[in-house]
């Protein structure tokens, strides 16, 4: 697989999830990808998610049932050599429990084989999360 397919799949993933499209992310995956939500992130309680099941029930229903928005801002993907794709970009989200919005950092990384995303990292200012769930 050439590299610019990788970086033309995760746009498509971004592309999808800002339309609420989660057929076409799921359809993007193995069914044995490996997601993890970055550490001291409440919802790195799953990981490692096995499986797009694993994922949509564990990281995207939750982010629905526990915000009243959550957009990603200011993506920017950068190729890596090996199938790999950094985004660096923005969550600007709000939490339904507490009313609090926040602005925070974060970066993905994913990792393709044979047009498949088999692996994705997020990394992200888990304290501006924390600091909206209190």
């Amino acid at each position: 697989m050439k590299e610019n397919q990788s970086m033309q799949i995760i746009d498509n993933v971004y592309k999808a999830f800002e339309k609420g499209d989660i057929p076409t992310i799921m359809g993007s995956m193995s069914p044995k990808i490996e997601w993890n939500e970055a550490e001291s992130n409440s919802m790195a309680s799953g990981n490692p998610y096995i499986g797009p099941d694993a994922i949509i029930n564990g990281v995207f229903a939750r982010l629905g049932a526990e915000h009243e928005y959550f957009k990603l801002a200011d993506i920017e993907l950068h190729e890596m050599s090996n199938n790999k794709v950094l985004a660096t970009l923005r969550y600007d989200a709000k939490n339904k429990k507490t009313g609090k919005g926040y602005n925070a950092q974060a970066a993905h990384l994913w990792v393709l084989k044979n047009g498949k995303i088999i692996s994705f990292q997020q990394y992200v200012d888990t304290k501006k999360l924390a600091e909206a769930e209190q």
